[in-house]
């Protein structure tokens, strides 16, 4: 099997591989290389589609998921578009914007969907998987990463928290290195993102055509378990270690600065890591300085709340929030600072800490994920 150059103006390219024993294999390419693979809204629903196809067919026993170009699997989603219904929108409640109620509501879907089908799902972490892209590949079943991949949750430096099932993710991380990540948003290496339970395969980038010739001259007609069988053509795979990453080398310094139950203590404890000798420390620490005061403070919350809640209470109560801060200012300002003027100097509506303390986050809050107006009201039901 060879490998071919990705030509077309389609923004996700679905195609089935033959196996040997008859079956095929789905393999779903997200081509929007130009932007890193940023998620849209017409590519959320794409993806959902197809899937949904993919799951009912039973001759399609394994799908893969990529990114076109060798930069990201998903570098996010689309903060432009976004950010133009935003502006659109601006002085009036979230609900009203239609564009970001429906991005956030089927993005969330598409992520749950993933999380809980009924077929393995691998995912080919290669290059830049943030945000959006972290949704994506979260849920799959086999998540992989190359020596090339770079993950964060770097929501805070925008405006938003870690959302896509994110607070789900990082209350599970070991320790508080969750906490630490989505304040910081560190952007990780493979080393790392295997030890905090965000991949599960290491494989060298140039072992992409082996994977799906692993897959496809698999005998799927042998066994019912096809999880099992896809991890049997991946870990022949694996012929090397990632590299130990600073979050496990500093697992304890973690801990440390991350330890108690009062923010502004534990904000200021990883300020304190400006000293460290690991450099990337300093990069966590200026994100945390300039990023937003409000991503802390809900990032800190949802921390909190996520291990009492189930994954489907999860995406509808990040959804509640994500429309508010589509409405609020600091996200539209977030990304006005990084990717529209690019000043990098945001100004955020809520300019400290102690600004969000009290009652300052009810408004994130107010929509019940028991409302039955709620648009992820029927997830799980399907």
């Amino acid at each position: 099997m060879t490998q071919t150059a990705i030509e077309s103006t389609e923004v996700v390219l679905f195609e089935t591989l033959p196996t040997q024993s008859g079956h095929q294999i789905g393999l779903a390419t997200l081509n929007m290389p130009r932007t890193l693979n940023g998620l849209s809204l017409d590519m959320v629903r794409l993806l959902d589609r197809q899937l949904k196809l993919w799951r009912d067919d039973k001759n399609i026993v394994a799908i893969v998921m990529r990114g076109a170009g060798e930069k990201a699997f998903c570098a996010g989603g689309d903060l432009h578009g976004i950010y133009k219904s935003m502006v659109t929108h601006a002085g009036r409640p979230g609900h009203e914007n239609t564009f970001a109620c429906d991005f956030f509501s089927q993005e969330y879907a598409l992520d749950y969907l993933i999380h809980t089908f009924p077929k393995p799902i691998i995912c080919w972490g290669h290059g830049i998987v943030m945000g959006g892209g972290m949704g994506l590949m979260m849920g799959a079943s086999h998540r992989i990463v190359t020596e090339h991949s770079r993950l964060a949750m770097p929501e805070i430096t925008v405006g938003l928290f870690p959302d896509v099932g994110g607070s789900w993710l990082l209350s599970r991380a070991p320790g508080r290195t969750g906490l630490f990540l989505g304040l910081t948003g560190l952007t990780i290496h493979a080393g790392d993102a295997m030890f905090c339970g965000m991949a599960d395969y290491y494989v060298k980038h140039d072992s992409w055509v082996q994977l799906l010739t692993a897959l496809t001259q698999t005998d799927w007609s042998v066994s019912m378990n096809t999880f099992q069988l896809t991890t049997d053509a991946i870990i022949p795979l694996q012929t090397e270690q990632p590299h130990l990453g600073p979050v496990r080398q500093y697992f304890d310094d973690i801990n440390r600065v991350c330890a108690g139950f009062d923010l502004e203590r534990i904000v200021q404890a990883i300020q304190t890591l400006a000293h460290h000798p690991e450099e990337a420390f300093h990069r966590a620490v200026k994100n945390l300085q300039g990023g937003s005061p409000g991503s802390a403070r809900l990032t800190w919350l949802l921390y909190q709340r996520a291990p009492l809640l189930s994954l489907i209470e999860i995406f509808k109560l990040e959804y509640a929030v994500a429309v508010e801060c589509a409405a609020s200012g600091s996200f539209q300002e977030g990304i006005r600072a990084l990717l529209i003027d690019k000043d990098r100097t945001p100004k955020w509506p809520t300019a400290t800490l102690l600004e969000t303390e009290g009652d300052w986050s009810k408004p994130y809050f107010a929509f019940k994920t028991t409302d039955p107006r709620h648009p992820l009201a029927k997830l799980g039901q399907e």
